[in-house]
């Protein structure tokens, strides 16, 4: 689907040569006193991270984005958010990909794009203001991998420009994701979860497969059944019984190691 960035308001932006973390930047313009939503875009991170402080690889030419968006969320619906944006990382790659590729974009859980088998991108949930215990802002990062990937990931990577010798600018994408997010965010507040949850399974990588699941201390085995009404992944284990995970890293029995940041 082609879309038409004049069709909705433009979202505001804030372009900058090189920051420690957008994440970070997002953070510190929240207890400024920022309270309105702004999508903050660095050519370069020198201290990026991805899940569980991982370091996320932040050249020049990638897409390395963070929204604040004020709330109040309760910390449920935050975690949804997750899943609203790896919908729309998966229709920014789709919409830059040439056709013949989109067959091989699937979303793992719970929001890593992969382009036939491989990450190309990634995501990053922080409160950055808590009020009431509520989540009084929320900021959202997210990073493409446009021009090039790591190369020492324990999960396999890939980027945009091998897939399409035209590779889309990071200010280009951001644009385009931007116009995306604002319309699946609109349907998730306006209709729930349900739709969102729906939509991810249609592109949900290894559905009824066996996978593994590693958390911080052990390694579950199961089959992969969907997400519950919280994005709980859903793992049939072995014994039969049904199990939720709420946080963890999925990898699939055919690749080698578990997934990246």
């Amino acid at each position: 689907m082609s879309l038409n960035l004049s069709e909705t308001p433009s979202p505001t932006f804030i372009f900058m040569d090189e920051v420690d973390s957008t994440n970070e930047e997002a953070k510190r313009r929240a207890s400024s006193g920022e309270k309105t939503a702004c999508w903050i875009v660095a050519d370069r991170q020198t201290a990026g991270r991805g899940r569980r402080g991982r370091a996320w690889d932040s050249p020049s030419g990638n897409l390395m984005t963070s929204l604040l968006l004020p709330g109040p969320f309760k910390a449920d619906r935050a975690a949804q958010l997750s899943f609203v944006s790896g919908l729309a990382l998966l229709e920014l790659v789709k919409q830059v990909l040439p056709d013949d590729v989109h067959s091989k974009l699937r979303l793992k859980w719970p929001n890593d794009v992969l382009i036939d088998g491989q990450k190309v991108s990634g995501i990053l949930l922080e409160a950055a203001s808590i009020e009431n215990g509520e989540i009084s802002e929320l900021v959202i990062g997210m990073g493409v991998n446009l021009t090039q990937h790591p190369s020492d990931t324990p999960y396999p990577a890939t980027h945009i420009g091998a897939w399409t010798l035209n590779p889309p600018t990071n200010v280009f994408a951001a644009k385009v994701l931007a116009d995306v997010f604002t319309r699946l965010y609109d349907d998730w507040r306006l209709n729930g979860f349900e739709p969102t949850r729906a939509n991810w399974l249609r592109h949900a990588k290894g559905l009824y497969e066996n996978i593994e699941v590693r958390l911080e201390t052990h390694t579950l085995k199961g089959i992969f059944e969907g997400i519950d009404s919280d994005g709980q992944l859903s793992l049939r284990l072995e014994d039969g019984s049904l199990h939720y995970v709420a946080a963890g890293d999925v990898f699939f029995p055919h690749m080698d190691g578990a997934s990246g940041s």
